[in-house]
C-alpha cells in the first residue's frame, strides 16, 4: 500500500472534518462509523491503483525491446497504458 495506516487514518479525519465544516454532510451516524467507511473507500482505491500499476508494468516488460524505467519513452507509455487501464476498469472516462 502506498500510504501508511496512520496517513490513511489522518486523511479520514481531515476529509470528514472538511465535509462537516463546509456543511456538505449531516451526521446521522457516529463519526467513527463514517471514518471507517471513508477509510475502506481509500484503501480500495489504493488497491485498484496498485493493481493497475502492476498490470501496466507487466505490459511494458512484455515488449521485445526493453525500455528503461524512468526514460521519457517509458514515462509516456506508462501514462498512456495507465489511463487506458483506468478506462477499461471503469475508473475513468475516455
Amino acid at each position: 500500500m502506498m500510504l501508511s495506516e496512520e496517513k490513511i487514518t489522518h486523511l479520514t479525519h481531515v476529509l470528514l472534518q472538511g465535509l462537516i465544516n463546509r456543511n456538505l454532510i449531516g451526521l446521522n451516524d457516529e463519526e467513527g462509523k463514517i471514518r471507517r467507511e471513508i477509510k475502506r473507500i481509500i484503501v480500495n482505491e489504493l488497491k485498484i491503483g496498485e493493481d493497475i500499476d502492476s498490470a501496466v508494468r507487466k505490459k511494458l516488460q512484455s515488449f521485445s525491446r526493453k525500455l528503461s524505467e524512468g526514460s521519457p519513452e517509458w514515462e509516456v507509455l506508462y501514462k498512456k497504458f495507465f489511463r487506458e487501464e483506468e478506462i477499461k476498469r471503469g475508473r475513468a472516462s475516455g
